[in-house]
């Protein structure tokens, strides 16, 4: 392994010398720095990152948790953070909750034994008020963004999140401008806040439109595909025909919308279908899924920036991005009786 001694005396120079050199030190001439960079990348030098944060106090990793690798929801703010990370000189640890408490508490003491600089987490939501490793977070001071809504027990947090009641609002007026009245609602997660927010979109939409609600047209479903299938069943067996459906987000829209297919239906000319993230796989179903444009890149970009924010001991207060109707051919005006 090159050391530091070892590009020192090939430049004829000392150690300091070496390292302020590497490091861009403004009392080290320019031909010399330019001397001591080439030799150390043609001898392969590689710094000791873990030496330098010793030195330093910080170690250049941030802390990213997520709730699934495979949740394309996530590709992109993954994408957007790790790229302006890397821009700053920063890597990134990511690890994936699974939606489990117990598996968040054991990533996050990972990631804090790491003595990262600063942590994203997309929380696991949770019916209490209080959680034990986010007061252990709060404790340790290290700066933390959340990516998503927060809720009672991680309220002591910065966050960059989705204005996703007006956007869920609007995709309801969408539905009701066609003519829909009797549109079904398959809700998310009980214990998020953004699943809370698009049911009340839905809602004040429908109030705004001078209707009720009706219960009998909102079925719980929860985050996938899965969810989306049971809830699209107990819709088609309880027999309540809407003419249009509107899910909590992508996944649970495209699950539904399978099943409706594969029932004879056809979208959208029997029911119309609309869903909430604008995934990859929405604009490619067999039936493109009108839906909401997050802005996921963004929002990846907001989070850094306010952590630098952070690290840099400024002011910062919580964003809520604007989010976009994206119509397409799965909503269409319901057929005339």
């Amino acid at each position: 392994m090159v050391r530091l001694k070892d590009i020192a005396q090939l430049a004829g120079v000392s150690v300091m010398t070496v390292s302020k050199a590497l490091r861009d030190a403004p009392d080290v001439s320019a031909a010399t720095k330019a001397k001591i960079k080439l030799l150390a990348t043609q001898t392969g030098y590689v710094p000791d990152s873990s030496a330098q944060g010793l030195r330093t106090k910080t170690t250049k990793l941030f802390g990213l948790l997520i709730p699934a690798t495979t949740n394309p929801i996530y590709a992109r703010i993954v994408f957007a953070v790790e790229e302006r990370a890397y821009e700053l000189g920063y890597d990134v640890l990511i690890a994936q909750t699974l939606n489990k408490p117990d598996r968040e508490d054991v990533c996050l003491r990972r990631l804090l034994s790491r003595r990262v600089d600063g942590l994203f987490i997309t929380p696991v939501y949770r019916f209490e008020a209080e959680a034990r490793i986010y007061q252990e977070v709060v404790a340790r001071k290290v700066p933390t963004v959340l990516l998503g809504s927060p809720a009672p027990f991680c309220k002591n947090f910065i966050s960059i999140e989705i204005e996703e009641l007006v956007a869920s609002y609007h995709v309801t007026k969408h539905l009701l401008g066609l003519g829909h009245k009797k549109i079904a609602y398959l809700t998310g997660p009980p214990a998020a806040p953004w699943a809370h927010e698009r049911f009340e979109g839905y809602r004040r939409a429908y109030r705004e439109a001078g209707l009720e609600v009706d219960d009998k047209l909102v079925f719980a479903a929860g985050s996938t595909l899965e969810d989306g299938t049971k809830a699209a069943l107990q819709l088609l067996n309880e027999g309540c025909h809407p003419t249009a459906i509107q899910a909590v987000s992508d996944l649970v829209a495209i699950g539904c919308a399978e099943t409706l297919l594969h029932q004879g239906l056809k979208i959208p000319d029997d029911v119309s279908v609309a869903g909430f993230g604008n995934i990859l796989a929405a604009e490619f179903y067999r039936v493109p899924l009108t839906t909401v444009s997050q802005p996921k890149y963004r929002l990846g970009i907001a989070a850094v920036e306010t952590m630098m924010n952070l690290i840099h001991g400024e002011k910062v207060t919580s964003r809520r991005l604007p989010a976009e109707l994206v119509q397409r051919q799965s909503t269409a005006a319901p057929k005339a009786n």
